[in-house]
């Protein structure tokens, strides 16, 4: 009997001790965890009961050190309004209003002849200062709310990435463009969620610690952007659209090994705090929503592919005739000359040869060159967590049996991808011949504290690192030797990199004359990368050639990483 008594007083004991645990840990979440939201929430009720105070969560870049810097926040202040039929004197509560915000004064007297509304929005987002000033004056008939808004305080940085709220169809504000639609499920957060993500909270901790980007709980996003690179880069596509009058100029930083993109946009954009002004051309991302032909810059992996196929070595030759025709269509080199007979695979890189590329495709043959190609992900969307992506156009080399079209292919014509799937392909080279998801958003940090990492799966293989290796050697002598003759050659770091430029075509699918889309990628330290960078401009003005356009910019931001980051050489000065 005893012992039965004691068994009992054993299991109430321990009900008692959870519920006070509960008890204990939910009063922690009101006061500490979302102390400032209730507070805030009954302030508001006192006055309005009818609407809700807004909140979302919020979206942070990355500095090097680890720090987190506000992308994307909630600014808080007040709306003013005022009840007509409880104004004594207009003239009176006008003056006292103006005195501490500027008021409109025709809006002002609109809003009082409206005498039988009782409630007249005459201002909104109205500073914490001058609103407590307002309530403090207890002017007649005029009243303030606490009012919370979305905040962007590096206002056009990366702006197509981070995306804005906005209104929906159903008069909801959501995400519209950008993380803030992709996560919105993530960032969205209403009244119920402070009660009703308790227990999810309270158990957190026993969940992974690793979860998948689309199954994250509510929360902040930890983005990798680093926004000191990110102004660089904005900065850099800034000067280089302006200067060649290009229609749109775009780049993507990105660390080859995770696919962590640390800085990524495209000129012109729009201010995401004053997107009502913008251009509503510019509010997506032309980095996974556009295709484009890139043009040479495909050269690499078209020798890439040879090399791992083992249809040619570095040490192979071909026969350069300039031109060539095949199913009844010519293609050929930029200058129209034939490099001759014995022609080295270097060449083809050095000298950017359609004629070697093409070459190197016939080797391959057609099931190889189309399989290499959809393994590196063209024709596919890359996974990146960003709305709207397209799939990439390589239609040409999937449904033709003709040679012509693996041959303009092998040479970047013909084919289409976004920026985003061709540093996801080009970013093989830079990490020993396996492709990886690129991707903005590395963690989900709960309200809770705890810090949720992301998984984006595990490299896939397409390329052997013995042929990347090769490929690099290659590009390497295509900085130190033949861009900007040898000029901008770095003594004491490998760069590897390669020049593209390729027509558009125009009205009907033919090529147009005199317009250009240049591209340019390269990697560093090229046998160990910790970067991988791609630049673009489309439709640039007075200059025929990447070269000219692209690669100043390129060398620019290289330098700034390695500085920045303080990446050591990795060769001596003689450049051994």
């Amino acid at each position: 009997m005893r012992r039965e008594v004691r068994l009992r007083l054993r299991l109430l004991s321990g009900g008692l001790f959870l519920v006070a645990l509960l008890l204990v840990t939910r009063l922690y979440f009101v006061q500490i965890v979302h102390g400032r939201d209730f507070s805030l929430r009954a302030d508001r009720q006192y006055i309005s009961s009818s609407q809700e105070l807004y909140d979302r969560g919020s979206i942070y870049f990355t500095r090097k050190d680890g720090t987190l810097l506000s992308a994307a926040a909630l600014g808080t202040g007040f709306t003013v309004s005022i009840n007509p039929s409880k104004i004594g004197n207009p003239e009176t509560a006008y003056a006292a209003l103006n005195a501490i915000t500027p008021v409109d004064k025709a809006a002002f007297d609109a809003s009082v002849a409206k005498t039988t509304d009782p409630y007249e929005v005459l201002a909104k987002r109205v500073p914490e200062e001058a609103g407590t000033a307002i309530d403090a004056a207890k002017i007649s008939g005029v009243s303030v709310t606490r009012e919370r808004w979305r905040t962007y305080p590096a206002s056009t940085e990366a702006a197509q990435s981070i995306g804005f709220v906005a209104f929906d169809n159903d008069n909801t504000l959501a995400g519209r463009f950008g993380l803030e639609r992709y996560y919105n499920d993530v960032l969205d957060r209403n009244a119920a969620g402070l009660f009703g993500n308790f227990f999810a909270e309270l158990f957190a901790n026993l969940d992974n610690v690793v979860v998948d980007a689309r199954a994250s709980r509510q929360g902040d996003l930890v983005t990798t952007i680093d926004p000191i690179v990110q102004e660089k880069l904005d900065q850099i596509l800034a000067a280089t659209n302006a200067q060649y009058s290009s229609q749109e100029t775009g780049g993507i930083i990105m660390d080859p090994s995770t696919g962590e993109i640390i800085a990524m946009d495209s000129n012109p954009s729009f201010d995401l705090n004053d997107f009502t002004h913008g251009d509503p051309a510019h509010f997506g991302n032309p980095l996974v929503e556009h295709q484009y032909e890139f043009g040479s810059i495909m050269k690499p992996l078209t020798m890439t592919a040879g090399l791992d196929a083992g249809v040619i070595t570095p040490t192979s030759v071909y026969n350069d005739t300039g031109c060539t025709t095949v199913n009844k269509s010519t293609f050929c080199n930029y200058d129209l000359k034939a490099r001759g007979p014995n022609t080295p695979m270097q060449e083809i890189l050095s000298q950017s040869l359609n004629v070697g590329a093409a070459f190197i495709a016939t080797k391959l043959g057609h099931e190889r060159f189309r399989t290499y190609f959809e393994k590196l992900g063209f024709g596919t969307e890359t996974g990146i967590d960003l709305p709207s992506e397209v799939r990439g156009d390589i239609q040409n080399i999937k449904n033709s049996p003709r040679d012509i079209e693996y041959d303009t292919a092998s040479f970047g014509q013909g084919i289409a991808e976004s920026p985003v799937q061709m540093i996801k392909a080009l970013g093989a080279l830079a990490n020993h011949g396996a492709v990886v998801t690129p991707h903005l958003v590395k963690a989900i940090r709960l309200e809770n504290g705890v810090t949720k990492t992301l998984s984006w799966g595990k490299p896939e293989p397409v390329f052997t690192p013995a042929a990347v290796e090769d490929t690099t050697r290659m590009l390497v002598k295509v900085v130190d030797t033949k861009l900007a003759n040898g000029t901008l050659k770095i003594p004491t770091m490998s760069v590897a990199a390669k020049t593209g430029t390729a027509q558009i075509a125009g009205p009907g699918g033919k090529y147009a004359e005199g317009l250009y889309f240049h591209s340019f990628f390269g990697y560093f330290p090229a046998y160990d990368p910790k970067y991988v960078i791609l630049l673009y401009t489309r439709q640039p003005h007075g200059v025929q050639y990447a070269s000219e356009t692209l690669t100043h910019p390129f060398m620019d931001l290289t330098h700034f990483l390695i500085n920045y980051y303080t990446v050591p050489p990795d060769r001596t000065a003689a450049g051994n």
